[in-house]
C-alpha cells in the first residue's frame, strides 16, 4: 500500500529552554491503515496529531500527507488542507452549542465551498448511517455523550478526508458507549478510511488498530504490528465513508 502520512525526523519545541514535546520522530502510515498511538499523559501523542493536521508546525523535520508537504504550507493553504484532507474527532466533541446537529455536521462542508444540496445529502446519509438522524434538529446540550460523539464523527467525515485523526475518542463516554464508538471506527477503517487513533487505553488500541506505536517523552519507543484476527468482527452497518 502507498504511504499516506510521512513524518521524517520531526521535532517540536514549544519553549526553547524545555524538553521537546516531540523529539526526532519518524513515522510512516500507509493508506487504509488503522494505527494507535499510545503513551502516558504528556508523552507527545496529541502534539503528533496536531502536526499531522497542520495545527502545529514542527521546529524541525518534515510532515507530508498525500502530496502535501504540510509543514511548508501557508496559513491559507494549511486551512484548505485541513478542510479537505483531514477529519478530527476530539475527546470532548468540540461541537458548537448554538448550532443544531445538522448545522454542526454541515459546517466543514460549507467552509470547503461544497454545494448546499450535495452537502445536505452527504450529511443526511452520515447521520442516518450513524443512527443519529432523528436528532438532526437537536442542540448538543440535549444529546448524550455517545450521541455527541456520533455527531462529531459525522462532522469529521463530511468532506471525505484522506485521514481521520481521533484524539481519545472514547475518553468522555461510558464503557458501553465507548465500545459502540470503537465499533464505528472499525467499520470506517474496514471501508478504507485511514485512521490514526491516540489513546492511553491498551485495550482500545488492541481492539481497534492494526498497529500500535508507543511514545514516551516525545520519542517513539515501540512500533508493533498486531496479529491478524486480534480485532473483533466488523458490524454490518454498511460503509460509513
Amino acid at each position: 500500500m502507498d504511504t499516506l502520512v510521512q513524518l521524517e525526523n520531526v521535532t517540536k519545541r514549544y519553549d526553547s529552554g524545555a524538553a521537546p514535546a516531540v523529539d526526532d520522530v519518524s513515522l510512516a502510515v500507509e493508506a487504509g491503515a488503522a494505527i494507535a498511538i499510545m503513551g502516558p499523559s504528556g508523552s507527545g501523542k496529541s502534539t503528533l496529531l496536531n502536526l499531522i493536521a497542520g495545527m502545529d508546525r514542527p521546529t524541525s523535520g518534515s510532515v507530508r500527507v498525500g502530496d502535501e508537504r504540510v509543514d511548508m504550507l501557508s496559513e491559507t493553504a494549511v486551512a484548505r488542507f485541513r478542510r479537505h484532507q483531514v477529519g478530527m474527532i476530539f475527546q470532548f466533541f468540540n461541537l458548537l452549542d448554538d448550532m443544531t446537529v445538522l448545522d454542526n455536521v454541515l459546517l466543514p462542508a460549507q467552509l470547503a465551498g461544497t454545494r448546499t444540496a450535495a452537502a445536505r445529502q452527504r450529511a443526511g446519509e452520515l447521520l442516518a448511517t450513524l443512527r443519529i438522524a432523528h436528532r438532526r434538529d437537536a442542540y448538543p446540550a440535549r444529546l448524550s455523550g455517545g450521541e455527541r460523539q456520533r455527531v462529531a464523527i459525522a462532522r469529521a467525515l463530511i468532506n471525505r478526508p484522506a485521514v481521520l485523526l481521533a484524539d481519545e475518542p472514547t475518553g468522555a463516554v461510558d464503557s458501553a458507549t465507548g465500545d459502540e464508538i470503537g465499533a464505528l471506527l472499525l467499520d470506517l477503517n474496514a471501508a478504507g478510511q485511514t485512521l490514526i487513533l491516540v489513546t492511553h487505553n491498551p485495550d482500545l488500541a488492541a481492539r481497534y488498530a492494526h498497529r500500535v506505536v508507543g511514545i514516551a517523552d516525545g520519542r517513539v519507543r515501540s512500533d508493533t504490528a498486531l496479529a491478524a484476527g486480534g480485532r473483533p468482527p466488523v458490524p454490518p452497518d454498511g460503509a460509513l465513508r
